[in-house]
């Protein structure tokens, strides 16, 4: 590997550590490193510097901020929370689940994870906020249950995989690809739910792994510092019996229903724009950012007081920090430093020690880069390794498949961004570290754990 594509690789570590210590958005830092890099080693143009930029991303995340902001303005996304509450009987630590298994089925039926991811998350990410659950937790399960049914055989990363593997000669269940991917996130989903529950008995956390009522009992959290120690009492919401439940912080409501309203017009209006983009979205597939757009036009003719409101909702910093970083990893990748690190990878010889390797260079990578385009590059690189029938196909073809997956609850990743632009009652910049920090563990865990249980084990015993 050569110092000019090792440059590329410090400077990103730079930006990491500038962007920790100071309060500077690291898509700026991104699209400044994006230039010198593309300019002066490779000699592009603008054009050329700008050729990976993610527009598609972009214009996602504006449409969907900016529709679902204007339903949480009228008090559609409150209407579909409180009666997904009410579905469970306010059991607060059933409806994360709810989130998970319903994202999981979207992608599943062939749905992309992005879209199932924004299509989910406003809703989940209300429900977080007004039961005072985390909304770290609650990221994670919607991102790990939109992954989850990402390889089934009839999704877009199920068949791609399977058809990259089926043309080298070799075979895969697509089944027991899905399985596997449903299994880790399940098994990730609830290592999360409980890591957390000890962190926040330990801690003294404000927010709780499952949830807890509010403090007025009117629905209505109040805005805080995630994360921040809090051991005020808080009165709970309305029960299963109609009474006021009172809770000690950290104590977990076990049922918190809330009253019925009348549903006035524009929120029928909005819950058949809803609808239509569901059905154009996944029947259709019509891209969800030119849908929801439309939509939210649509739903700022029912108050054009409000649209100023709703375009400065969007979240911009969002859109900058993806925009930026994407920019700049695709920079990377033209230099080689993405290619060469797998070619690296390759050479170290022992099969269980590639596979285990290539799992964290597909991991990595795919916390900053597109799993979908790093799937393509990756798999094939393994090949001639299932070839010599040292290892189980699937169960190598599956680690990496979801190594690339599980690690996108980054900031940077289209899902993680998502849930960042629709966290709510949270300092988003204190969000974006935990999101991070998060990001970091998993990078750290997850690819192992899929080489232990898909590789090692079945290799080994």
């Amino acid at each position: 590997m050569t110092s000019i594509e090792i440059l590329p690789l410090i400077a990103l570590v730079a930006m990491f550590v500038i962007a920790t210590i100071f309060p500077i958005n690291i898509g700026i830092l991104g699209f400044i490193g994006a230039f010198l890099v593309g300019a002066f080693a490779l000699g592009y143009d603008d054009k050329e510097i700008l050729a990976a930029f993610p527009s598609s991303i972009v214009l996602t995340i504006i449409g969907v901020t900016y529709f679902f902001g204007m339903a949480k303005r009228n008090g559609t996304i409150d209407l579909l929370v409180n009666a997904c509450i009410r579905a469970v009987g306010g059991r607060t630590v059933i409806v994360p689940w709810v989130f998970f298994f319903s994202a999981s089925v979207l992608t599943a039926l062939g749905t992309f994870s992005p879209a199932a991811v924004a299509l989910i998350s406003p809703a989940a990410m209300s429900f977080a906020a007004r039961t005072r659950m985390s909304p770290l937790v609650m990221g994670i399960m919607t991102i790990n249950g939109a992954h989850a049914g990402a390889f089934s055989p009839i999704s877009v990363s199920g068949v791609l995989v399977t058809d990259i593997v089926n043309s080298s000669g070799l075979t895969i269940a697509p089944w027991t690809l899905f399985f596997a991917s449903y299994g880790i996130n399940l098994l990730l989903s609830v290592l999360t739910v409980v890591g957390y529950s000890v962190l926040a008995r330990v801690r003294d956390l404000e927010y709780t792994a499952t949830g807890t009522s509010d403090e007025t009992g009117s629905g209505t959290p109040r805005p805080t510092t995630v994360g921040a120690p809090d051991r005020t009492p808080t009165t709970g919401g309305t029960g299963a019996s109609g009474g006021t439940q009172v809770l000690t912080r950290g104590q977990t409501a076990t049922s918190v229903v809330p009253d019925a309203h009348p549903v006035t017009r524009v929120q029928k209006l909005t819950l058949f724009l809803i609808a239509t983009v569901l059905v154009l979205v996944l029947v259709l597939h019509l891209p969800i950012s030119f849908v929801a757009i439309a939509a939210g036009a649509v739903l700022a003719f029912t108050d054009l007081s409000k649209q100023n409101e709703a375009i400065a909702g969007i979240s911009w910093s969002t859109v900058l920090l993806v925009a930026g970083m994407v920019t700049y990893i695709s920079i990377m990748e033209e230099m080689g430093t993405i290619d060469h690190l797998a070619e690296m990878a390759i050479t170290v010889g022992a099969p269980l020690l590639v596979a285990f390797v290539l799992c964290y260079v597909i991991g990595v990578t795919s916390a900053f880069a597109s799993s979908t385009a790093l799937l393509t590059a990756i798999i094939p690189l393994a090949l001639p390794l299932l070839q010599t029938g040292a290892l189980p196909v699937v169960g190598v073809v599956a680690a990496l498949a979801i190594s690339a997956t599980v690690v996108d609850v980054s900031p940077f990743s289209t899902n993680g961004a998502l849930v960042l632009a629709n966290a709510q009652n949270i300092e988003r910049p204190a969000f974006y570290r935990q999101l991070l920090l998060n990001a970091g563990i998993v990078v750290a865990v997850a690819p192992a754990l899929c080489w232990f249980i898909l590789v090692a084990a079945p290799a080994l015993f």
